[in-house]
């Protein structure tokens, strides 16, 4: 067992965690499969068994929003005695709603898990990946974390936030042989986009001055579903935990690439003229 190269997973009972965790067991690796509820597992339990990986799957609860289970998974991980080869932030979810609307407190909710979740819990290891003076610690965030689309400025906001930050720890980790690298998927089919997401409350309410808005974007956006295999993003992240020396950025998925291309050659006038279109707020 200590053999095996071992990796953290946050948010593993869904989408990208969940996929993540089975590309990795199936590869060999040894997988703590992290998620807040453990109620949640059969999900994944059942993948794992399908795929003939259990005995290569730990499951384990973590908020990552929750200090104390926090400091107790890193102190589990730091009396094995193998090393911990990665470290995966996939935990996260989306919230909608028009940048008026959202609250305070919800603005908060969605950065205490997407972006202070992601810190606290590789802040947590990092003493063990400095004292290894090895390990890869991969950051996911979004085609949003790159450009604000309408509707989601408080999970864009989020994103970027966690872009600047996994940049700067990049060059700050690399010299002591610490590998950080930052995955921007578009619009995939999992559960972030479903049984992950929020709306905010102001957004819902028939009173909000965004109302009329509102029903054409959510008509925009439930015509636009995303189809897109998100497989492609697991082969992607054990692709990134194969290199010894990753990039810094690796973006997945049509929509997010073409986004990038467009924000790199179009001037800003005739971007957002295209966006406000796209996303159906056009008079």
């Amino acid at each position: 067992m200590d053999s095996q190269r071992s990796a953290l997973i946050t948010g593993a009972s869904s989408g990208f965690g969940l996929l993540t965790t089975i590309t990795l067991a199936k590869r060999g690796w040894r997988v703590l499969a992290t998620m807040r509820d453990l109620a949640r597992r059969e999900k994944l339990e059942a993948a794992a068994r399908a795929a003939g990986v259990l005995d290569r799957i730990e499951f384990h609860a973590l908020d990552v929003t929750d200090a104390g289970q926090i400091a107790a998974m890193a102190e589990l991980v730091a009396g094995r005695t193998g090393p911990l080869d990665a470290v995966v932030n996939n935990a996260g979810f989306a919230m909608a709603g028009f940048a008026d609307d959202i609250t305070d407190a919800e603005l908060r909710w969605q950065f205490d898990t997407n972006f202070f979740g992601t810190v606290a819990v590789t802040r947590a290891f990092l003493p063990q990946l400095r004292r290894q003076g090895t390990g890869h610690i991969v950051v996911l965030s979004s085609i949003s974390g790159r450009m604000g689309f309408p509707g989601v400025s408080s999970y864009s906001a989020s994103k970027f936030a966690l872009e600047g930050w996994a940049e700067t720890l990049r060059v700050e980790m690399k010299p002591l042989g610490i590998q950080v690298a930052l995955v921007e998927p578009g619009a995939f089919a999992t559960d972030i986009w479903t049984r992950n997401a929020n709306i905010s409350a102001g957004t819902m309410d028939p009173a909000s001055p965004n109302a009329a808005r509102i029903a054409k974007w959510r008509i925009r956006i439930e015509s636009t579903k995303p189809k897109a295999n998100p497989q492609v993003v697991a082969d992607g992240i054990a692709a990134i935990l194969d290199n010894p020396r990753p990039r810094l950025r690796y973006v997945f998925g049509p929509d997010a690439k073409m986004g990038v291309l467009l924000r790199s050659l179009l001037p800003w006038g005739i971007l957002e003229r295209f966006l406000i279109k796209a996303s159906g707020l056009g008079k």
